[in-house]
């Protein structure tokens, strides 16, 4: 058929433009005149001229003309169209290539009025040879047709005019005027004709049984020789009367409405038929679709159940939701003859469009976990849907972009006319989210919005699919262990599943950070996670304790990073050296650790004691307590014999109110009587250590104490002091910032004045150089400073005692 098919259809001429032929080309419309002239077309001149362009059967490009359209060719009841259509790739059109479509076409016999509601227009054509106007036309008012006689009697020769009739004035306007205002005007050797658009100034709305009509009621004045005639051209069109019930749609038109049949007293139908696409149908046609068309004393009604045949579903988009709409392009004729204008032919296209209706879309998933491909379809759309954009972890990419990123689309052609789309993506794909379930089994999500657009109307609506496939290939992380002389190491080999899983021992979670903080060993290269702890830690756990060893674990779990249950645990557990708890010490100093263990859960480590229970721990962690005391202290047992000392304590754990242990460490140190070591002794000349100068800000306090026990110092309110000669005077000087355990205060030179100003002479030397001075009579005396309640940092304070004495010059006191 080519890229144009045409077809007669009575008074109309219809063009269907191939949708295979013009898809994704830009379009140029132009109806060419018998001069051969292109007047491209647009909404305006369609309306004015007869012409109409739509959309039918989803993309389908249709142009129907009427058959006294502006550039129709009418020579004996033949009416002739030329269409010229430019087709391009590009919106500037160029390259365009241009098709010429010619068609006649017989329409006869004419009716003595011929009226046609269009979708864009009303139309109406009478013959010349109609009588005059009778008086009552205008219902009862014939003064305004006596007013109007002037106006066509004062036209220029040749020139006709058209006159409007309002309730409230009337409007004469030249052919020129109408012709500017939108209205088309025609005349033929027997017709004359009034084409007016629904958007018109001069439309009325007129309601008829309940059904509202757009209306004009004029009268078109012309002169023929020596005569001015004057013809009644009211045309009206009905805008309403579809109703939709239980599934069916509901058109009713009234008859012989009153713009139409003013001046008539007698009506009689001739002929009322109906059809779809300006096909007329036959009663069997009907009753095959189911159509209904009743021709009652007063109205025309015609039923047509939605979904049937003649009609089609085109898809539509209310809120962002897909749906369908029922489509179907009625038409109506009815011929009445009345004894105003004898034969009357009424022709109403109506294109009905159902309610929005939602559709649901089916998403099927059918992978082929084989290939490890998941395979989705999203479907049924109607042919007027096209995919066009992807969004993958919300990045929107075109349709021919998405195979970058591992998608695969494709269409599926059902014999029905509808189709559905087919995604394809890799398991592997990065955009496929991996999640572990159990056992071996992930779960491979796949998030994808797909984003569709319709033709011709450009909606655009999104389906999001999510599916969900189990597959059997989840790696579990494995480890092993093993130990040194003084650590235990866990080393974890990365399945598929955990990256995203956190080490915890017991519910400590194991950062850089965390421990560092332990002086523990914490690495991972991608592939595998080390973990070193030492044998001495808090972390780790101590199931027994014999002459062999301590038995040591360390129990490590991967947990969810979102979730934080419990994944997968691992543990190790290795014996250590007993003499990993203890150090005898050449001076006789004895230090032994003591550990918790496992099965005395209520065991407070800073309750331990040795045989002396007033010996207690120096160090105490959660599970470990640190003793440090001489042999010859805290009930330290000896023994001898000719060549060995053995000293021997216990480790003991008592219950409150009771005084047998339930916890007993014992543990010995051996020191040979008589035994020659061979030292190997080497000079070597060290540098001297250099401390190097520094300036910053201390701040510093010095208080006078009551009594040499630095209990109890002298209050503001207290001074001035008074004290007597030799009596003595205890200082205490303090750093109070900053405070860091690395620092230690000394004290250089300190000297006492006869006034408050530290810079007055004379002045005497208390210290110098950090010393007493040799020179004084009783000299300053230095007090050791302990940690107590008040002092938690000795290095930072310095105490000395001096006796009290008064500044003389000769024999005589000096004073202030």
């Amino acid at each position: 058929t080519g890229p144009m098919s045409s077809e007669c259809l009575g008074n109309f001429l219809r063009i269907t433009l191939s949708t295979e032929y013009f898809e994704d080309k830009y379009l140029s419309l132009s109806v060419v005149d018998q001069s051969g002239i292109a007047w491209e077309l647009d909404e305006a001149m369609a309306s004015q001229c007869g012409y109409t362009v739509t959309y039918s059967n989803w993309s389908n490009i249709e142009f129907r003309a009427s058959a006294l359209s502006c550039h129709s060719r009418l020579e004996k009841d033949v009416f002739t169209v030329t269409v010229q259509i430019k087709a391009s790739h590009t919106p500037d059109m160029k390259n365009a290539t241009t098709h010429l479509k010619s068609e006649s076409c017989y329409y006869g016999p004419w009716s003595q009025r011929e009226l046609v509601c269009e979708s864009n227009y009303m139309e109406v054509s009478v013959r010349k040879e109609v009588p005059q106007i009778v008086k009552d036309f205008t219902q009862n008012e014939p003064e305004d047709w006596i007013l109007a006689f002037p106006e066509a009697k004062a036209g220029e020769a040749s020139i006709w005019q058209i006159v409007f009739h309002q309730p409230e004035e009337k409007k004469a306007l030249l052919v020129s005027d109408a012709w500017s205002a939108g209205y088309g005007l025609n005349t033929t050797d027997t017709r004359i004709l009034l084409r007016i658009p629904y958007t018109a100034v001069q439309v009325q709305m007129v309601e008829d049984q309940g059904i509202t009509f757009s209306a004009v009621r004029s009268s078109t004045f012309y002169k023929q020789r020596w005569m001015i005639l004057m013809v009644d051209t009211a045309v009206a069109c009905p805008v309403d009367g579809v109703d939709y019930t239980n599934k069916t749609i509901i058109w009713t038109v009234p008859k012989y409405i009153q713009p139409l049949s003013a001046g008539a007293t007698s009506f009689k139908d001739v002929l009322v038929e109906a059809g779809v696409n300006l096909h007329k149908l036959s009663a069997k046609e009907m009753a095959s679709r189911k159509y209904v068309l009743l021709n009652d004393l007063n109205i025309i009604t015609m039923k047509i159940p939605i979904g049937a045949e003649g009609g089609y579903y085109k898809t539509s988009v209310s809120s962002g939701q897909h749906g369908a709409k029922y489509t179907i392009n009625l038409f109506l004729e009815h011929q009445w003859e009345d004894n105003k204008w004898g034969l009357t032919k009424h022709t109403i296209i109506k294109e009905i469009e159902t309610p929005f209706e939602q559709v649901e879309l089916a998403i099927t998933t059918n992978s082929n976990l084989n290939v490890r491909l998941i395979n989705v379809t999203v479907g049924t759309f109607l042919p007027d849907v096209e995919l066009v954009n992807l969004t993958i972890e919300g990045a929107t990419v075109a349709v021919p972009e998405a195979v970058q990123h591992g998608y695969l689309t494709h269409e599926i052609n059902y014999a029905n006319g509808s189709k559905a789309y087919v995604i394809q993506v890799q398991l592997d794909a990065p955009s496929v989210k991996k999640e572990y379930m159990r056992a071996d089994m992930r779960a491979h999500t796949l998030n994808v919005t797909l984003e569709f657009i319709t033709h011709p109307t450009s909606e655009t609506f999104a389906v999001p699919v999510i599916t969900v496939s189990a597959v059997k290939d989840a790696v579990l992380p494995t480890a092993r262990g093993f130990c040194d002389g003084r650590n235990l190491h866990l080393i974890i080999t990365h399945g598929n599943v955990d990256q995203n899983w956190l080490p915890f021992i017991s519910d400590w979670h194991l950062t850089p950070e965390a421990v560092q903080k332990y002086n523990y060993s914490l690495r991972d290269n991608g592939t595998h996670l080390a973990i070193s702890v030492p044998f001495l830690s808090s972390h780790v756990n101590y199931e027994d304790f014999h002459t062999s060893g301590i038995k040591a674990s360390l129990h490590l779990t991967l947990k969810d990073g979102i979730t934080l249950a419990n994944r997968r645990h691992f543990s190790i557990s290795c014996r250590f050296s007993p003499s990993e708890l203890i150090q005898c010490l050449p001076n006789g100093t004895v230090v032994i650790t003591a550990v918790k263990l496992v099965g005395v859960a209520d065991l407070d480590t800073s309750l331990l004691v040795l045989r002396d229970r007033r010996c207690k721990p120096s160090l105490v962690t959660e599970k470990t307590a640190t003793f440090k005391f001489n042999v010859n202290t805290c009930g330290t047992s000896r023994k001898f014999n000719s060549t060995t000392m053995i000293y021997e304590n216990a480790v003991l754990y008592f219950r409150p109110g009771n005084d047998t242990p339930v916890y007993r460490l014992k543990f010995v140190c051996w020191y040979a009587i008589k035994q020659t070591v061979d030292v190997q002794y080497e000079s070597k000349k060290n540098p001297p250590p250099s401390v190097k100068p520094g300036f910053g800000a201390l701040a510093l306090s010095m208080k006078l104490f009551k009594e040499k026990s630095y209990l109890e110092p002298y209050q503001e309110s207290e001074y001035p002091v008074v004290k007597y000669l030799r009596e003595t005077l205890y200082f205490e000087v303090e750093l109070l910032q900053p405070k860091d355990v690395r620092l230690e205060l000394n004290l250089d030179d300190c000297w006492a004045t006869n006034s408050q100003s530290q810079d007055s002479l004379p002045r005497w030397p208390i210290l110098v150089n950090g010393c007493e001075n040799s020179e004084d009579s009783y000299r300053t005396v230095f007090h050791e400073v302990n940690s107590s309640l008040r002092v938690k940092l000795p290095q930072h304070l310095k105490r000395f005692e001096v006796r009290m004495f008064t500044f003389v010059q000769g024999t005589t006191l000096l004073q202030e």
